[in-house]
């Protein structure tokens, strides 16, 4: 899934980005999207990182699956509720 990005960057940086784009024959997303996975490549970040330890820990909680579900159903009924009264 695609999400937005945003930030001040140098006008002359994204003139370059065009006419990279344009002379590659392909989007400027692409053009940032191959820049950066070349940049992590020559830092050797990309092998530094793990992605899988960084994003997949919510087995890791301390709190039991029973108290776990019974905080989320209580937090629900209490939401519903609120619009029933």
């Amino acid at each position: 899934m695609d999400k937005v990005f945003s930030s001040r960057v140098d006008e002359r940086v994204i003139q370059q980005i065009g006419v990279l784009a344009h002379e590659l024959g392909t989007t400027k997303k692409s053009v940032i999207e191959s820049a950066i996975k070349l940049y992590a490549e020559q830092t050797e970040l990309s092998l530094k990182i793990d992605a899988f330890a960084k994003t997949c820990g919510a087995w890791l909680r301390s709190d039991s699956v029973e108290e776990i579900s019974k905080k989320a159903r209580s937090a629900f009924n209490k939401s519903m509720k609120r619009h029933h009264t």
